[in-house]
């Protein structure tokens, strides 16, 4: 979780007990105490290493800092990982989290992790609009400039059913596993929550993680420009299509159990 230093997060403690935390905190001022120990202590902050790209930079920070560092090391990243923003609830602030009272409490409780295992990444907006609409999915944010910045020079290239033929036979196989295509189309609905199983995670090495994060940092896209490519890009990241927009009541039945 991303948070300014003036949000109150402390609703993630009391209503979400069983869940460990990791919230960063974007801009500390100057004499708030940091340490990079267990994110599951409350008595330390947590921080980034800048505040740019809305959540993403705290997003990309948690997959990085606990990668494990080798297949046999002990998990430092649990089996299941939430991804949500600071606010616990309300139309003015948390519009798009698609649940009663647009509650995030009421989300992560109904939430079917059977799921998640099976599906590896899930979108906690089941709601088309904005993102899968049929107008939305020329994204005016991804565009192939920003594409091919993004994934050069990362492994695990996504399948993308809405991608051109591939491109000419390049010298090396290495070349040809970095090698990126921008799709016709970039799709996904709102709003940059979702929930990742630590397999799925672990599908790319902790390098293209560190790419994306630079990224980040790099580019001359200010603060909500560069948030907003990474929004629409965490389904890719994790595996999916370009476009991945499931049937809205199938979605409700699978992620919430609203069947």
């Amino acid at each position: 979780m991303a948070k300014m230093e003036k949000d109150d997060t402390s609703w993630v403690n009391d209503e979400l007990p069983d869940w460990q935390r990791a919230i960063y905190t974007v801009n500390p001022s100057r004499n708030s105490p940091s340490s990079k120990s267990s994110s599951s202590s409350s008595s330390h902050l947590l921080t980034t290493p800048l505040n740019k790209g809305h959540e993403s930079m705290a997003y990309l920070t948690y997959l990085i800092d606990h990668y494990p560092s080798n297949s046999t090391s002990s998990p430092s990243m649990p089996s299941t990982i939430a991804f949500l923003h600071s606010h616990r609830s309300g139309f003015f602030s948390a519009w798009h989290v698609d649940t009663p009272l647009h509650s995030n409490v009421a989300a992560m409780q109904a939430l079917q992790l059977p799921f998640v295992a099976r599906n590896g990444y899930v979108n906690l907006r089941c709601n088309w609009n904005p993102g899968c609409e049929k107008a939305h999915r020329k994204n005016k944010h991804v565009t192939r400039e920003v594409w091919e910045e993004v994934f050069s020079d990362t492994s695990t290239p996504p399948a993308n059913e809405t991608a051109p033929p591939p491109p000419p036979p390049v010298s090396t196989s290495a070349d040809r596993e970095k090698q990126m295509y921008m799709p016709s189309e970039v799709g996904a609905a709102c709003c940059a929550q979702f929930v990742v199983s630590r397999e799925q995670v672990l599908k790319r090495p902790k390098e293209d993680y560190e790419k994306f994060r630079r990224w980040v940092v790099e580019t001359e896209m200010d603060d909500a420009k560069s948030g907003r490519v990474m929004e629409f890009l965490w389904h890719v990241i994790f595996g999916k299509d370009a476009v991945y927009c499931p049937d809205e009541e199938v979605c409700y039945c699978e992620v919430y159990g609203r069947c």
